[in-house]
């Protein structure tokens, strides 16, 4: 396969960040980042196989339903697809944090499975997320790890980083401009 691969965390990154301890429970507030279906289809035309990786705890929590994730990501796809975009595979952890399981962020359980799944080395992968949990999780992976500051995390925060993640970015737009100028490693 194609070794262009980048994957996303959800909210903050994709969609708005509905902030500490709270969770997108409907489509009415699933709401797009500004520029993010412009960057998922700029890394698309770029050659990048795009991937989300997510904690939906709130699943796991009973706050929203397994069926109500499916119709959020079933409209998130489809807005990307009209947009020209593609997002290849969704991969949730929809675990409670405290269930132990190998597929919640920051363990890397959810790119090791799309991996496998799709035939590819996780050490020419990048994850782009909003936390220093997803910082983690692409270290744990193998994979490079980019920051973008459009959801939980700021950079007035960096003396307090567990992990330094290896670029930052204001946001996706500003990954995905960055991802598609770099040549393949």
């Amino acid at each position: 396969m194609n070794s262009r691969v980048v994957f996303l965390d959800r909210d903050g990154v994709i969609n708005k960040y509905p902030g500490d301890k709270r969770y997108v429970t409907s489509l009415r507030k699933f709401r797009f980042l500004p520029g993010v279906k412009k960057a998922i289809a700029k890394l698309k035309d770029s050659g990048f196989k795009v991937f989300v990786a997510s904690n939906q705890a709130g699943v796991g929590r009973g706050i929203y339903s397994q069926r109500t994730l499916q119709a959020i990501t079933r409209r998130m796809l489809s807005d990307v697809e009209k947009a020209g975009g593609k997002i290849d595979k969704v991969y949730y952890c929809t675990h409670r944090k405290d269930a132990a399981c190998s597929c919640r962020k920051p363990k890397p359980g959810l790119l090791k499975t799309a991996a496998k799944e799709f035939g590819f080395n996780l050490k020419q992968a990048y994850f782009i997320g909003d936390t220093i949990r997803d910082v983690l999780c692409a270290r744990a992976a193998g994979c490079k790890s980019i920051l973008v500051f459009s959801g939980k995390e700021k950079l007035s925060n960096r003396k307090y980083w567990e992990e330094k993640p290896d670029f930052t970015f204001k946001n996706l737009s500003g990954a995905a401009k960055f991802l598609a100028r770099k040549s393949v490693d």
